[in-house]
């Protein structure tokens, strides 16, 4: 069995840049025993644009017992 987690990283407004730098979330996230599964942006496809206004990063792990 595994358990996942959902990690949203937003776009700045008038960049369009990441606010945060998802390179390291998923380093972070793998030194706590997270395996990153996918990245993705879900609302590109109803925003009308090419791209989203957020990522979503999908982690992974075993569960603890």
């Amino acid at each position: 069995m595994f358990e996942y987690k959902f990690v949203k990283i937003e776009f700045k407004k008038i960049s369009g840049n990441p606010k945060e730098d998802y390179q390291e979330v998923i380093k972070s996230h793998a030194e706590q025993g997270w395996r990153f599964v996918q990245i993705f942006s879900p609302d590109s496809v109803t925003s009308g644009v090419a791209v989203g206004s957020y990522y979503d990063l999908i982690f992974e792990r075993p569960v603890q017992k």
